[in-house]
């Protein structure tokens, strides 16, 4: 058995392995540890019952079960998987093929990343005057949802209209922003929130906030402390603290892609 061990069977074990990784990896993610516990140990009951013990009539049931299951699995994970595909798609080395064979989209891709300066500008003022602010920046995943429980805008992004929003006693201080398309879509808009213990006690309601949609979404979620006028980001259900203007706009620049 051990001769006919060849490179076929090791690239297969390590595609095994890679799949098993980011599904627990992506079930971790989206709090859903104990269904990914509850899968793996179906399959080894089927396994088990199919290939080892060979119990036809079992075997057979539990066959139906996995035909099922799979498309069940699909329904229920629906955004968790549509999000792996879209880190899967935005990963680095798969960004660098696509560009060989698409270099002038990635030209006017760059071109458009202006859109990302005005914000960061934004930012870093709001910063240096401990004015707390909230940005969540759409990127696949539709957040007309969290449009809908604010304010309507609808304007081309601009730093003083930024600054403005979140001015102290401006009536759509409160709340997020939420920037779509290249478009300020809506202010004061009410954002999940995420009840994660692990999170420092430093951070208040507006960084939670921020978790909470970046674990939801796959949107980016900006926050500017009130009280210590640090910026931080949250991606992918992390947050980012304390970073620079410079920080921002690499991690916006790498992020974001934003269409002329």
């Amino acid at each position: 058995m051990f001769l006919d061990f060849g490179i076929k069977d090791v690239i297969d074990i390590l595609l095994v392995t890679f799949m098993l990784y980011y599904s627990y990896k992506l079930m971790r993610e989206s709090k859903s540890m104990n269904v990914f516990i509850g899968v793996m140990v179906f399959i080894l009951l089927w396994l088990l019952v199919s290939e080892i013990l060979e119990m036809r009539l079992m075997g057979s049931i539990l066959d139906k079960m996995v035909s099922v299951g799979a498309i069940a699995i699909v329904v229920l994970f629906q955004d968790e998987i549509r999000t792996f595909l879209y880190n899967l798609g935005a990963h680095q080395s798969v960004m660098k093929l696509v560009n060989v064979f698409s270099p002038k989209k990635n030209k006017k891709a760059k071109k458009g990343n202006e859109g990302i300066m005005p914000i960061v500008r934004a930012c870093q003022n709001m910063s240096k005057g401990k004015v707390g602010a909230l940005v969540v920046m759409e990127r696949t995943k539709s957040l007309d949802e969290i449009v809908m429980t604010g304010d309507i805008i609808d304007a081309a992004i601009n730093q003083r209209l930024i600054e403005n929003i979140f001015f102290k006693n401006s009536p759509l201080h409160d709340g997020a922003m939420v920037i779509s398309k290249n478009r300020i879509k809506a202010a004061a808009c009410i954002l999940p929130v995420s009840h994660d213990l692990d999170i420092p006690k430093e951070f208040g309601l507006r960084h939670r906030a921020a978790l909470g949609i970046s674990q939801e979404t796959d949107a980016l979620a900006i926050a500017v402390s009130e009280e210590t006028g640090r910026i931080s980001i949250a991606i992918n259900g992390e947050l980012k603290p304390r970073l620079s203007a410079e920080d921002l706009e690499s991690i916006l620049t790498k992020e974001m892609n934003f269409e002329e």
